[in-house]
């Protein structure tokens, strides 16, 4: 059996040896799935509420323990570990335990009575099912647990395939979920590169939820498409920062450093293109150099920048910056890399010709664009195929989300950076090539559900309007119900020149609808004496 070897790119150490699941046990696994999915959707939500909660705690237990293992598997920093990967999980447990029961309770939909008489209606969400949850290396706790939460609130047993760079995150996630007091089974994870990903999704669970890079959603994609299996995708990013003269400058430059060089750049929705008004570009631009000078790359709990996590990550960066020197942009320094660690660099005098300013970077480089006013900058920020996320700074607060509004992007800030993703309300996905699909919020746990609609018939009538048999008068009937109940003009108007027809329908009051034909009757009439 092959075995994957865990690494981390702090110093190359051995982290451990996973086994690649084989066909044969993912189909076993996501039999199991079903079985447990099956005693976990009958339990009431408040009570999954109960269960799942207790995660946070856990959580809170071991917190070091699980900041260590992120450490040594990613490359982060202690600070970014506890913020990007804990926080946010914290929070959305807390959101769901007190939202999740009304955003899943029954709805009653009103009726008509006239087309629907005496009937009730109503939606009832279920549970999906096996919910597959392939995730990322670069938050790949937050951005496991945080879908997979969400799956279990819904109902749903969870096969996580979590990245091949973050295998030992992946075993931490299913202990962790193993000491909860779920069905044998409900939690279960893959150990693999792409190719059992691909397996996963072609034993057939019942939804696929992506996040990672762009080829690698149209990869699964093709994969789901194939049986067909619905999917959520959320892939990369090219967030545009919009700094007016009139922002506070201090503030934007300090968020322009946290949101470009975070995690070493390796975020979905870091800052990776910065375009400042003309007027204050020059001004901005050296309080943003000297911002970058001052930061510290490295091991320890004094550095603001980690690891990155693979080698091939840091050729892409290479590459970029290399082509964006050639076409003759300028650089605050070279790309300077020790091992996996890589010193920020920001750019000046790009354009959207260079790879730099159109493929996503995923690594500590920041270009820097000059915009002269609203049109230009809202023209800027959309020439891009990805639409992920966007920040605008002014202190004039209108102006401000007057410009945010125009930007083709699924979630904007203003006078902030990174932060709204992380906002348990508020659902988080992209628009054009960032993918589709929401998580957290209402939005992310219907996501994992899908609404079953019913509608009840109390008639005790021998047939409906719309019964056959049909007929001219019939046609003529129903035609002129449609003009009184949708037509133009006034009611009065409405009712006088669809009497004949209205009077057609006087046989439904026979039974249920007595009282309500008789109201309408004293209604009719009064119009017509008026």
């Amino acid at each position: 059996m092959a075995k994957l070897p865990a690494i981390s790119p702090l110093d190359g150490r051995l982290l451990g040896e996973y086994p690649a699941a084989t066909a044969d046990e993912i189909a076993l696994k996501l039999q199991r799935a079903r079985a447990a999915a099956g005693i976990w959707s009958q339990t009431p939500v408040r009570e999954r509420c109960r269960i799942l909660v207790k995660f946070g705690e856990l959580v809170l237990a071991e917190i070091d323990s699980i900041v260590d293992c992120l450490r040594l598997a990613t490359g982060k920093v202690a600070c970014e570990a506890l913020l990007g990967e804990i926080y946010p999980l914290l929070d959305l447990l807390a959101y769901y335990r007190k939202h999740a029961p009304d955003i899943l309770a029954d709805r009653s939909v009103a009726t008509s009575p006239f087309a629907f008489p005496g009937a009730t209606a109503g939606i009832r969400y279920r549970p999906v099912g096996v919910a597959a949850i392939i995730s990322p290396w670069n938050y790949p706790f937050q951005l496991s647990v945080a879908p997979l939460l969400t799956a279990l609130f819904a109902g749903n047993a969870v096969i996580l395939k979590p990245s091949e760079l973050s295998l030992p995150v992946g075993q931490l996630i299913v202990d962790l979920f193993q000491r909860l007091e779920l069905p044998p089974d409900l939690v279960q994870w893959l150990a693999g590169d792409g190719s059992v990903g691909a397996q996963l999704i072609d034993a057939g669970p019942d939804l696929v939820f992506f996040t990672g890079s762009l080829e690698g959603g149209r990869a699964v994609m093709r994969q789901a498409a194939q049986h067909p299996l619905p999917v959520l995708l959320e892939l990369g990013g090219k967030d545009a920062m919009l700094v007016f003269a009139d922002a506070d400058l201090d503030r934007a430059a300090a968020a322009a450093v946290y949101g470009a060089f975070s995690n070493s750049g390796q975020v979905c929705v870091s800052i990776e293109r910065l375009y400042l008004q003309r007027q204050c570009h020059d001004e901005f631009l050296r309080r943003l150099l000297d911002a970058v000078a001052a930061l510290r790359v490295g091991v320890g709990a004094d550095v603001e920048l980690g690891a990155m996590v693979s080698a091939r990550q840091i050729e892409l960066i290479k590459a970029q910056y290399d082509d964006a020197i050639a076409q003759g942009a300028a650089a605050s320094g070279p790309l300077v890399c020790d091992g996996n660690f890589v010193r920020p660099v920001v750019l000046w005098n790009v354009h959207h010709g260079m790879r730099l300013m159109r493929e996503e970077t995923f690594g500590p480089l920041l270009p820097v664009m000059a915009f002269d006013g609203e049109a230009d900058a809202v023209g800027l920020a959309n020439d891009s195929e990805y639409g992920l996320n966007a920040s605008v700074w002014s202190r004039d607060i209108a102006k401000a989300e007057r410009v945010a509004r125009q930007l083709q992007v699924g979630n904007w800030a203003v006078n902030d950076v990174i932060k709204n993703i992380g906002h348990a309300g508020l659902p988080f996905g992209g628009v054009k090539r960032s993918g589709f699909g929401r998580y957290h919020g209402a939005e992310g746990l219907l996501a994992f559900s899908y609404p079953v609609s019913g509608l009840t018939s109390r008639s005790h009538l021998p047939k409906e309007p719309n019964w056959f048999p049909y007929s001219a008068q019939h046609y003529r009937a129903l035609q002129g119900y449609l003009d009184f109940v949708y037509g133009s003009g006034s009611l009065r108007q409405r009712i006088k020149r669809n009497w004949p027809a209205l009077q057609a329908f006087r046989e439904y009051s026979a039974f249920d609808l007595a009282q309500r034909w008789h109201n309408l009757k004293l209604l009719l009439t009064w119009h017509r004496n008026y």
